[in-house]
C-alpha cells in the first residue's frame, strides 16, 4: 500500500492509499488544500485540527449544494423526458385541407389588358406634359 505525501494548508501529511488510487488521493487533497488556503487567507494560521475540520466542512457544504443542484437538474430532465414521451404518444394531427384559389385565365388576361391600357394612358400623359412644358 503506497504512502503518498500530501500538503494541506502548508502542512505535509503522509497518507496511505490503495495501489492505483494515488491520483484520486492527490485530487481530493488538492480540493481540501484549496479550502484550507482560503481559510488561512481569511482567518490566518489555525491549529491543524481546526483547519482540517473547517476545510472539510466547507467542502461538505459545496458538495451538498452540488447535490441539491444535481437533484433539481435530474427532476428537470425527468420532466422533459415525460413531456417528450407524451409528445411521442400523441396521435398525429389530422391533415389540414388547404385550398388554393385558381385565377381563371380570362381574369388574368383582363388584368393584363387593363395594365397595358394604364401604361398607354400614363405614356400619353407624359407626352402631353413634355409637349406643354
Amino acid at each position: 500500500m503506497p504512502e503518498i505525501p500530501i500538503t494541506i494548508g502548508g502542512r505535509t501529511f503522509n497518507v496511505a492509499c490503495q495501489e492505483g488510487e494515488e491520483h484520486f488521493l492527490q485530487s481530493a487533497a488538492g480540493l481540501l488544500d484549496n479550502e484550507a488556503r482560503t481559510l488561512m487567507d481569511q482567518i490566518g494560521r489555525l491549529p491543524e485540527a481546526r483547519m482540517l475540520l473547517m476545510a472539510g466542512l466547507m467542502l461538505a457544504d459545496k458538495h451538498a449544494g452540488a447535490e441539491d443542484q444535481m437533484k433539481q437538474l435530474e427532476d428537470k430532465v425527468a420532466q422533459q423526458e415525460a413531456w417528450i414521451e407524451e409528445m411521442h404518444n400523441r396521435p398525429a394531427p389530422e391533415p389540414e385541407r388547404v385550398e388554393v384559389a385558381v385565377i381563371p385565365d380570362q381574369v388574368t388576361e383582363t388584368l393584363a389588358e387593363l395594365a397595358a391600357r394604364a401604361e398607354a394612358i400614363a405614356e400619353a400623359a407624359e407626352e402631353k406634359l413634355r409637349a406643354a412644358g
